[in-house]
């Protein structure tokens, strides 16, 4: 059993909350165009389209491109949504399983083929990458730093068998990206986090180098419920809040089975929830941005809307984050 994750202290001595706020003034998506249906996956191994979506919830993934090509897109995109010159960046940071290269880092490119020279780093904590990278911009934005890109990538079809009927019927690329700034005015806030890991579980979900992606399904399975209902309990303490004042909640998308378990012993609705698994697959660290883009699509966030961010993955880490929206 995963113990209960105590990272930092409750929302009444500063965990996330400061002098001022943070607004997620832009955000963007990249996916590829190639597109690799169920139907496709038949080929290879023994599956069918409604086995995969009975137990998934996807129909579809993408394949194709790179995670700095990708990332980059995103990125441009958040630029363009948040207006502000691409110089105003002050740090670059990249979540990413997926990596170009093992050495050097991602980021550093990104942030060359956006013509930054500012501080650029990877974050490799698998799914949950998205939202360390956002508590660690909040960080960073306390200490005086005004613009933070938050960039989630992934290209797993590399590290991904697709005639493994465990692993290959789950795993696409894409990537999302926010531009993260100071509010002077407090309207948006980062009302509270929590990160956790537990490398007891290193071998539920893993790659070699040179190797492609190993899975325990079902103990992923289970560990992923308790840590999910452990994280976003331990945020709805920290920032003083209930279930029912959770606006909208947008998970890591890894099966909307894990998700529907979680839900029930957390007391949320899916009618509150954001997902776009059905025709992304999970995308790791890109997921949780690719859905609060869908989210900002519909119109589901507006200022004052309570978003919680859920992430859980390989390591096995997590991570939840509770923004107001300003």
């Amino acid at each position: 059993m995963i113990s209960n994750p105590t990272s930092g202290p409750s929302s009444s001595e500063g965990h996330g909350i400061g002098p001022w706020g943070l607004s997620l003034s832009g955000v963007g998506i990249a996916l590829p165009e190639k597109i690799l249906a169920n139907s496709d996956l038949t080929a290879w191994m023994d599956t069918s389209d409604e086995w995969i979506r009975e137990r998934t919830g996807i129909a579809e993934r993408r394949i194709g491109g790179s995670t700095s090509g990708l990332a980059t897109e995103a990125a441009r995109q958040a630029i363009e949504d948040a207006d502000v010159p691409v110089d105003s960046i002050e740090q670059v940071i990249l979540a990413t399983t997926s990596p170009d290269h093992i050495c050097p880092g991602t980021a550093p490119a990104v942030a060359r083929e956006l013509g930054l020279q500012c501080g650029a780093f990877d974050v490799q904590a698998a799914c949950s990458g998205w939202v360390y990278g956002l508590v660690v911009a909040n960080g960073l934005l306390l200490q005086g730093m005004n613009r933070v890109l938050v960039i989630g990538a992934e290209s797993l079809d590399r590290i991904t068998d697709y005639h493994d009927r465990g692993t290959g019927i789950l795993f696409g690329n894409g990537a999302g990206a926010a531009i993260v700034d100071r509010d002077e005015t407090g309207a948006g806030r980062l009302l509270s986090w929590d990160m956790g890991s537990n490398g007891n579980y290193v071998h539920i979900l893993y790659a070699e180098h040179g190797d492609v992606l190993k899975m325990d399904g079902r103990e992923v399975f289970r560990q992923a419920v308790t840590v999910m209902q452990t994280s976003a309990t331990n945020s709805l303490k920290r920032a003083g809040l209930t279930v029912d004042d959770i606006d909208l909640i947008i998970p890591h998308q890894a099966n909307i089975r894990i998700v529907e378990a979680a839900w029930k012993k957390l007391g949320f609705s899916m009618e509150k929830t954001e997902m776009v698994l059905e025709h992304t697959g999970n995308t790791s660290a890109a997921s949780i941005p690719l859905a609060l883009q869908s989210a900002l699509d519909k119109g589901r966030i507006q200022p004052g809307t309570n978003v919680l961010f859920l992430g859980f993955g390989a390591g096995m880490t997590w991570a939840s984050a509770i923004v107001r929206w300003a």
